[in-house]
């Protein structure tokens, strides 16, 4: 099926092995549809649909822009190599799916839950989304999860510069996150047992917690005008103008404690115990 709206306003239906050519808008203004084993070439497949389980799709580079403004969706098992995918969505659930061109992907969607997802060319994921999950999650791209809210992450590995700016409510288990200016400018950012590499991470941040990870020597400069309880199993290379709180690491390659350091300036700094 091609052209213009092939299957628009349509409800209660099942796709299997069918292509959406090219053309634009294939299932718009729809609800109640599955689709399994399909291919979708075509521009905006997927709009103002209501209730949909996508499964063993492809979803080929012309198929851009994909799914917006649509609720209730399931995808599994799914390969995506369109950009802008998931924009204005509520309530999705991806299994098993790897997204070759994510550029511009997942922006202001809310309730998203992600397992078994994997990432490329991601730069800005997640522009002011909310009520995230995420579970065995990789990630290649830049400028991720900015502005988001109430984040959820497991098991993941993420390569991203300028992550988690200005986030609120976000924590994160067991991962590797490396890029660097990492956080910055964030309320109740979280890290557990967490390995996290880049230059300038956690700056400007509020509220801010490490529980038992590690900083690689890229981490330079870390924590200027930051309220943050920091404990760190690993050595820090440097930390300037922490603003309050404390940082426990097994030891500092430099402190910096200068004239710009706002108040309360009251940071202790400690070497861990061994």
């Amino acid at each position: 099926m091609g052209g213009e709206r092939p299957l628009f306003a349509s409800h209660d239906l099942k796709l299997v092995n069918v292509t959406i050519t090219a053309g634009e808008s294939g299932i718009k203004c729809c609800s109640n549809i599955e689709a399994e084993n399909c291919l979708f070439e075509g521009k905006y497949p997927f709009w103002h649909v209501n209730g949909f389980k996508i499964k063993n799709c492809t979803f080929a580079p012309g198929a851009r822009a994909a799914l917006w403004y649509s609720r209730d969706l399931e995808m599994t098992d799914t390969v995506v190599d369109a950009p802008k995918m998931f924009r204005e969505m509520e309530s999705l659930r991806l299994e098993r799916v790897k997204l070759n061109d994510a550029l511009e992907t997942f922006w202001h969607c809310s309730k998203v839950k992600l397992e078994d997802v994997e990432v490329v060319n991601g730069d800005y994921l997640f522009m002011h989304s909310r009520d995230i999950k995420i579970r065995n999650y990789v990630q290649h791209g830049n400028y991720s999860f900015q502005y988001c809210k109430n984040v959820e992450i497991h098991r993941a590995k993420i390569e991203s510069r300028d992550a988690f700016w200005q986030t609120e409510n976000v924590t994160v288990y067991d991962s590797e996150i490396d890029g660097e200016f990492l956080g910055w400018h964030s309320k109740n950012l979280k890290f557990v047992r967490c390995k996290i590499s880049g230059i300038q991470p956690l700056c400007y941040c509020e509220g801010l917690v490490l529980e038992d990870c590690t900083m690689d020597e890229s981490c330079n400069l870390a924590f200027e005008d930051s309220s943050v309880k920091a404990t760190v199993n690993s050595p820090i290379i440097s930390i300037k103008n922490p603003r309050e709180g404390y940082i426990t690491a097994q030891g500092f390659g430099e402190i910096v404690f200068d004239e710009n350091l706002r108040k309360p300036g009251n940071c202790k700094v400690q070497v861990k115990n061994p």
